[in-house]
């Protein structure tokens, strides 16, 4: 009987029940038709222990050396904490001391995510804000379409978690497990959907346009009064389905055109206040690292969320509309954030 690899970790569990039930090292090794050493280093390593941590004395960090470390942090966005140290010659310093040290001056951050912008588009991006300074925005309609996945971002998969408790499985799909598609509008203090793109559809011209035919129009603009249509303004980004001279065409067919379809800028998420309704759908969904098993499970998640906001959140971000343009213009059609 030769000597094997290591024992695994259903032996070692069988190894510890035999134990209890008081058979020896030499019959255990039999039943499992291993090597007695092997079974006998195993159980003697066992009775050992664990060895007790050594405490070794950590480095000081000098007044001066934190002041290094702080000029470094502020000049190095991003970094890690040993890159930070060594750009100041500081050596010999734990990762968790760093950290620690790091933490009092600084704070641990993804970076900030948004659409390039050239010279034209920022001169675009005023020219936008000029001409509808004196709009009346809560008779804006703002749409947008927002996919949302299974998985929801990574990165929000994180908290607190208790000492001795471990982290809940979380599991791994690609594509983020699939996804759905929604559309939404807001205006003045009304939230009009959302809706929902059927799986399978790609937005091209054509299917935007039966997809507003089926939804927007059949479902919440028809009711409307012919005051309230004569006066409302439609935004769309430009996104090609959008954009498109079919698009446009057939808005217009609607009713749909001239000054009641809004221009828009381009590259300017930021410019559109339904993209913070976007989040705080998702903050809502996605929230304690929730993870969903069927496209059907998100959608109800989507449509319980979005009817928890309120007229008075709506109507927040539709009134923050005169405070963006005034931003674009300050910033010289500079990115404004969210």
């Amino acid at each position: 009987m030769g000597q094997k690899k290591d024992l695994t970790g259903s032996e070692r569990s069988k190894i510890v029940r035999y134990l209890a039930e008081g058979c020896s090292s030499l019959k255990i090794a039999k039943l499992l038709k291993r090597d007695h050493r092997t079974i006998k280093r195993f159980i003697q390593n066992s009775q050992q222990g664990r060895k007790k941590r050594v405490d070794k004395p950590r480095r000081k960090i000098t007044a001066h050396e934190l002041r290094k470390v702080k000029r470094a942090a502020a000049k190095m966005p991003l970094a890690t904490s040993l890159a930070i140290f060594q750009s100041c010659n500081i050596t010999g310093v734990p990762k968790s001391t760093r950290c620690a040290i790091l933490r009092d001056m600084a704070k641990v951050r993804k970076a900030e995510r948004r659409p390039p912008l050239n010279k034209t588009h920022k001169l675009k991006r005023q020219d936008w804000a000029k001409k509808y300074l004196k709009t009346d925005f809560s008779k804006v309609l703002w749409t947008d379409e927002m996919r949302v996945s299974l998985d929801g971002p990574d990165g929000w998969a994180r908290g607190w978690i208790g000492k001795g408790q471990r982290a809940p499985v979380r599991l791994r799909r690609q594509q983020g497990g699939g996804g759905v598609l929604v559309w939404a509008g807001i205006i003045k203090d009304e939230l009009v959907g959302p809706f929902r793109v059927e799986d399978g559809v790609k937005l091209n011209s054509q299917s935007y346009c039966q997809f507003l035919e089926d939804t927007f129009f059949k479902q919440w603009y028809r009711k409307k009064s012919a005051s309230f249509k004569k006066n409302m303004i439609f935004m769309q980004d430009n996104a090609p389905s959008h954009a498109s001279k079919y698009s446009t065409a057939w808005l217009a067919r609607k009713g749909i055109k001239e000054e009641k379809l809004m221009t828009w800028p381009p590259c300017s998420p930021d410019l559109n206040p339904i993209e913070n309704l976007w989040s705080i759908i998702k903050c809502e969904i996605y929230k304690e690292g929730k993870q969903y098993t069927s496209l059907n499970s998100v959608w109800e998640a989507v449509v319980a969320a979005a009817r928890n906001v309120d007229g008075e959140q709506i109507k927040t971000l539709t009134e923050s509309m005169d405070g963006r343009l005034l931003s674009v213009l300050a910033k010289k059609g500079g990115y404004i954030g969210r």
